[in-house]
């Protein structure tokens, strides 16, 4: 099992370009209630971001924090002018602008020290709150910002069997028994149960939250048995797979908003991988594979002409059985259970 990250559309989310959209969006906010600002330091704010950005590519940091502390003072300086006029005006304008300067003033103070305020985590979006800081380990890109998804595919054919997010950020190994629970179920009509899952060395520790599952892993290097060596050798088909998803399928950037937007959007991209698939699949396995797949629909369609369908009452549960329906006919139940189980 392996894990990637499903970055959200932002700008890269340094505190210069925060602050500037800090007060961009207070000065519209404003406006937009009939509050009337002495200053709206429009021009000098955007100088600001530019210096910061120009300070920051040649390293000249001192000259970098100095105008980014200018641009904190502004920010500052608005939410109160803001907060001062609104509390004349009713409730209903207070409460309208509250979040917008609730938003404002958190940017400003985390901008002031690296760690996270009052228990807060830290604001990297303004329009994505739910972004988190995602160290990767590597010298060209240390860090990305968005959202863990956990990636599921079998240890024979490369099919995706489970596409999940992760909000907040949270150690590897603490997704595996719900990655594990989603690929129940969407493998409960194929009658087969993952009863291994081979995951990089994220994932350790967590054998005894998963008892009815074997984790293999490099650093049970002694205590494998031959088999299992052999299947380790594909883990690393995953990373391929993740590629494609974020290359080809879209996953490299998510347009969907909050957390069920960060879901629903790793299931599509999954899907769309499956669907290539099995386009893929009949290429190569020729008509029979395709008129087994066109029985399948037509038995589909007579259950629908009986009254059997409901649309209006599909659930995300209804989705998963539909989408295990499509694995059994793709020849899963011949396949050994997820031996052919890998989780990325």
């Amino acid at each position: 099992m392996d894990s990637t990250v499903q970055s959200k559309a932002i700008a890269h989310p340094i505190d210069s370009r925060l602050l500037e959209t800090a007060r961009a969006r207070l000065v519209q906010a404003a406006r937009d209630n009939g509050i009337e600002l002495k200053q709206t330091f429009a021009k000098e704010g955007k100088e600001l971001s530019r210096k910061a950005g120009r300070y920051a590519h040649a390293r000249q940091f001192k000259r970098m924090r100095r105008a980014i502390k200018r641009q904190r003072t502004i920010v500052g300086r608005l939410v109160r002018e803001i907060g001062r006029k609104a509390s004349a005006l009713g409730h209903a304008v207070r409460q309208a602008l509250q979040e917008t300067l609730d938003k404002a003033a958190r940017i400003a103070t985390q901008s002031r020290q690296r760690k996270p305020v009052e228990g807060h985590p830290k604001l990297y979006a303004w329009h994505a709150p739910e972004v988190s800081c995602i160290s990767k380990g590597k010298a060209r890109q240390p860090y990305e910002f968005g959202v863990k998804v956990g990636i599921a595919s079998t240890l024979r054919g490369n099919l995706i069997v489970g596409a999940r997010a992760f909000a907040g950020n949270p150690y590897d190994g603490h997704t595996l028994s719900e990655q594990l629970e989603q690929c129940r179920i969407l493998m409960q009509d194929c009658q087969a149960r993952p009863t291994r899952a081979v995951v990089d060395l994220g994932y350790r520790g967590v054998d005894a939250d998963n008892p009815d599952v074997r984790i293999v892993h490099r650093g049970k290097s002694k205590r494998l048995s031959a088999q299992e060596r052999q299947q380790l050798k594909r883990r690393q088909a995953i990373e391929p797979i993740i590629g494609h998803l974020k290359a080809d399928h879209r996953m490299n950037r998510c347009p969907l908003k909050g957390e069920q937007g960060d879901s629903v959007h790793a299931v599509l991209c999954a899907a769309g991988y499956n669907l290539r698939w099995l386009l893929r699949m009949i290429a190569r396995k020729g008509i029979a594979f395709l008129w087994a797949i066109f029985l399948w629909l037509h038995a589909v369609c007579t259950l629908a002409s009986e009254g059997l369908r409901r649309v209006e009452r599909t659930t995300l549960a209804g989705l998963e059985r539909a989408s295990s329906g499509w694995l059994r006919v793709m020849g899963c139940e011949r396949w050994q259970p997820l031996g052919g189980g890998r989780v990325a």
